[in-house]
C-alpha cells in the first residue's frame, strides 16, 4: 500500500514533510531489501524531483526539509552544515531528569560494519553540543532490577552540531537513554514499552524547524505533530498534555 505523507511546509522552492518512523530518508545499498523511500515517495506524491537537505535515521519521526530545485539545494545546504538552521526534538529517554543543560561532549564517527570494513584509520573525536531540558516527568509502577518503579522523562533537544546519532549517544552519555534505541539504548526499557505500550519505535521525534527563507528572507518555523504510538506512550505516561 502506497503511503501518503504528511506535507507540513511548501512553497517554490521548498517543501518539508512529517517523516514516519522506520521509514528511509532514500535507497541505500545497505537495505537492498527496504521498498519504501521518503525522497521516491514524496517524488511520486507531488509529480516533480526532490532534494533532500539533511537527513533523519530511519528510526526516528518528524520534520525533513527538501529543495524543489538543485540549485536551491546548494544554497540550502551549507546553512545545514552551519548553525543557520535551528532544529528541536523531543524524546522519552529513562530516568528522571531535574534540570536542563547543555552537553558539549564530543565524538567520533560511528563506522558502519559494512560501508566502512575497509577503513584503517581511527576517526577522531569532533565537537557535539546538545542543548536539552525536561518537560516533565513519569513513574511507572513497575520494579526493574533494584527500583521498585521506572522514571521517565519527557525532553526537549536542541542539537548545536550534527553528528551521526548524536542525540542518541548524548543521551547514553547521561545514562539517560532513549526508550526504543536499540542500539545505544536500554533493552529492558524498550522491552517494557513493548509489553505495556505496544511501541516497537524509537520515542525520538524532530517536532520543528526554524530558519531564515533564502529567497523571501522570512523567519520559517515548520513543526511536526507526533504519530499515534507516541501518543499512545504519551497517554499511558499521562503526559498526553505536555506534547
Amino acid at each position: 500500500m502506497q503511503i501518503e505523507l504528511e506535507i507540513l511546509y511548501r512553497d517554490e522552492w521548498l517543501i518539508a514533510v512529517n517523516k514516519p518512523s522506520g521509514m528511509l530518508v532514500h535507497r541505500s545499498w545497505l537495505d537492498k531489501g527496504e521498498t519504501r523511500f521518503v525522497m521516491q515517495t514524496l517524488r511520486d506524491q507531488i509529480g516533480q524531483h526532490v532534494f533532500p537537505l539533511h537527513r533523519l535515521d530511519r528510526p526516528t519521526s518528524g520534520v525533513l526539509l527538501f529543495a524543489l530545485s538543485s540549485e536551491m539545494a546548494a544554497e540550502m545546504m551549507p546553512k545545514f552544515a552551519g548553525r543557520d538552521i535551528h532544529k528541536t526534538y523531543h524524546a522519552i529517554v529513562r530516568g528522571w531528569i531535574q534540570e536542563g543543560a547543555t552537553l558539549d561532549y564530543a565524538l567520533k564517527e560511528e563506522l558502519d560494519k559494512i560501508a566502512d570494513k575497509k577503513a584503517t584509520k581511527e576517526p577522531e573525536a569532533k565537537e557535539a553540543i546538545t542543548e536539552y531540558r525536561p518537560i516533565a516527568h513519569a513513574e511507572l509502577p513497575i520494579p526493574m532490577g533494584r527500583y521498585q518503579s521506572c522514571r521517565y522523562t519527557l525532553v526537549e533537544m536542541k542539537p548545536h552540531t550534527g553528528r551521526k546519532h548524536q542525540l542518541r549517544r548524548h543521551m547514553h552519555h547521561l545514562s539517560h537513554h532513549i526508550v526504543g534505541d536499540v542500539n545505544h539504548g536500554d533493552g529492558r526499557h524498550n522491552r517494557l514499552f513493548r509489553d505495556e505500550f505496544d511501541c516497537h519505535q524509537l520515542l525520538l521525534h524532530a517536532s520543528s524547524t526554524q530558519f531564515i527563507h533564502p529567497v523571501t528572507g522570512e523567519e520559517v518555523s515548520v513543526e511536526a505533530k507526533v504519530d499515534a504510538v507516541w501518543r499512545r506512550v504519551l497517554d499511558g505516561l499521562t503526559l498526553s498534555d505536555k506534547l
